[in-house]
């Protein structure tokens, strides 16, 4: 796993230094103190093993991958059968006088080789092994001895405890990424389907209940269908992304979002820069007045047609729910601004506005206009929607994008 490396690896590739680095620690005591061994030849001969051990599985050591339970019980097989060869080929004088073994503290490379691939429970075992290896190297408890075996216990649990600490944890952040991009999947199904199918359904119930009949029956059923496809959206239930995408789930962009308009860029889902401009100027009618800044206004393709739609669902509530002071549909402006650091599209109409707490009753509806179709697009582009609505005087939706490419890739 990706995220569990990220957190051994650095461990992995510190014990292969460090094995290296002790394996000539040991080679030098043993040059410095040869003269002083009942039996230099035998020394020099497993020191010769311990070395070329040590250089021919550098790469074993190099990763979890490689770093087997079987080949780490080899490498603690090695070092103590170096401990318990220093009393047969060193003095007893030495020793007794705290004198190293002949691995010395490349020992300790086994037993944390076990702390880093199975935790600290391994590593304590191999500990205790080691430690009763010293002892009966030394005849009893020396106290350098004891002061080496527990430094190397005490090293060795603490490391294996924490490699668990950070395994779990690492499980933990990728369950909570895991849920965090299903949730945002759910978010764009539930974003595309209050764009296109939910509003269907909602006008064959209007258009069927007004011309009555058999066309009334079928206004109900769709109606029906209506409510328990909004159920659905707002339940949570979570569909796998990769199956959405390839069942085709997701829904036709608006009509502002799909003209390729702009010039070719480094930004965008597609490399694209498109101008917003056009793209907003397709929503200019009759009802609906559009201003622009006199110079394009570029971004990233997917980042404007996100834009672009969440101004389409804005203006679709104006349709659906606002109505002038003479009953007629209102009056909307959209105004498009650039800005240093964002880019900024203001929506306003001359409605009746928005009742206190009508919003939150909507959402617990499972009408999810405001939250995913203009709230949820600007969320996930890493800008903001302000929504300002005063009983009487009208609404006004404020849609601002950032230009930071992270948001917008």
């Amino acid at each position: 796993m990706a995220a569990g490396m990220s957190v051994e690896q650095p461990l992995w590739r510190a014990l292969t230094a460090y094995r290296v680095l002790t394996m000539g620690y040991a080679l030098a005591l043993y040059a410095h103190a040869y003269g002083e061994y009942v039996h230099p030849l035998g020394a020099g001969a497993y020191l010769a093993v311990l070395a070329v051990w040590t250089l021919a599985t550098v790469r074993r050591v190099s990763g979890a991958e490689r770093c087997t339970p079987l080949f780490l019980a080899v490498e603690l097989a090695v070092a103590l059968a170096g401990i318990l060869l220093t009393p047969v080929v060193d003095t007893q004088a030495r020793i007794d006088a705290g004198g190293p073994t002949l691995p010395s503290i490349w020992t300790a490379g086994a037993v944390l080789g076990f702390a880093i691939k199975k935790g600290w429970r391994w590593a304590a075992g191999a500990s205790l092994l080691v430690g009763a290896a010293n002892v009966a190297a030394t005849g009893g408890f020396a106290q350098d001895t004891v002061h080496d075996v527990l430094l190397v216990c005490i090293a060795s649990i603490a490391i294996g405890y924490v490699v668990e600490v950070a395994r779990a944890s690492e499980r933990t952040l990728a369950r909570a990424l895991r849920i965090e991009a299903a949730t945002r999947e759910r978010e764009r199904l539930a974003r595309d389907i209050h764009d296109s199918v939910l509003q269907v359904l909602a006008m064959v119930q209007r258009r069927g209940t007004a011309i009555g009949g058999e066309a009334a029956e079928l206004g109900r059923l769709a109606g029906e269908q209506e409510a328990a496809l909004r159920t659905l959206v707002s339940s949570g239930v979570v569909p796998e992304a990769p199956a959405a995408r390839a069942a085709g789930n997701r829904a036709p962009a608006p009509p502002a979002a799909v003209p390729p308009q702009g010039r070719g860029g480094e930004d965008g889902e597609d490399g694209e820069v498109r101008d917003v401009r056009a793209l907003l100027s397709a929503y200019a009618g009759s009802r609906v007045s559009f201003a622009e800044p006199g110079a394009p206004v570029p971004l990233p393709a997917a980042a404007a047609g996100e834009l672009a739609a969440a101004v389409g669902a804005a203006l679709d509530n104006v349709r659906r729910h606002a109505r002038g002071p003479s009953g007629e549909e209102a009056q909307a402006w959209i105004l498009l601004e650039d800005e240093p650091d964002a880019v900024v599209v203001t929506v306003r109409d001359d409605g009746p506005g928005i009742p206190p707490g009508r919003l939150e009753d909507a959402e617990a509806e499972g009408r999810m206009g405001v939250a995913l179709s203009i709230r949820g697009r600007l969320r996930d582009l890493g800008g903001s929607a302000e929504l300002l609505s005063v009983p009487g005087q009208g609404t006004e939706v404020e849609l601002r994008v950032p230009k930071d490419d992270q948001h917008n890739r």
